[in-house]
């Protein structure tokens, strides 16, 4: 999801001068948005090394770092907004993740490939795995640990005592909100610890 129109939506959910932890950062070019743009400082982590030579060439302060060893390295409410852009499917411990994520920052976004997108379930109903522009892999060479959709993480958000700030998709370079799950291939969550 690197096209610089969603980093745009993303982008528009954080804060101005916010301090921004973007987990699974890839290339560090939201980072960089957010940094250029609205005045955040922040960090980026990322495990690939070439991404991480990419960080360091744009500017980007970035952490080489497995997600899926958690975040013990960063002290509790020790930023503001935490982004899981395109990650929360890579991970193993996506759960345990997304309560890392509220206790690190006061505030998270993520993002993910939704998986009930129409043409999906068309290529399902087929008989076959979908291949899209935000699925792009075969089933059986995917990095993808698992597919999720816009009620999968509701009901995700509410088992982990997550309030949904706000939800919208993403399709093509427009923000949906009508019927996000059937229609945007990319489903987009701001989330805090409830209570908070």
């Amino acid at each position: 999801m690197s096209d610089e129109s969603t980093q745009r939506l993303i982008a528009k959910l954080v804060p101005p001068g916010s301090r921004v932890l973007d987990l699974g950062c890839g290339d560090g070019a939201l980072l960089d948005l957010l940094q250029r743009e609205r005045g955040c400082t922040g960090y980026g982590v990322e495990i690939a090394d070439g991404n991480v030579l990419k960080c360091i060439r744009r500017g980007v302060d970035v952490i080489q770092l497995n997600l899926d060893e958690g975040l013990s390295l960063f002290q509790d409410a020790s930023f503001d907004v935490v982004l899981q852009i395109d990650t929360l499917q890579h991970l193993r411990n996506a759960e345990v993740m997304l309560r890392e994520t509220v206790r690190v920052g006061r505030i998270g976004i993520v993002a993910f490939p939704n998986f009930a997108h129409w043409p999906n379930r068309i290529s399902i109903a087929r008989g076959r795995m979908p291949v899209t522009r935000r699925l792009p892999y075969q089933w059986y060479d995917t990095p993808n640990i698992r597919v999720g959709t816009f009620k999968d993480f509701e009901v995700l958000a509410h088992k982990n005592s997550l309030r949904v700030l706000d939800a919208f998709g993403v399709q093509g370079e427009r923000e949906v909100r009508w019927l996000p799950n059937a229609r945007a291939g990319t489903a987009v969550f701001k989330f805090e610890r409830n209570g908070t």
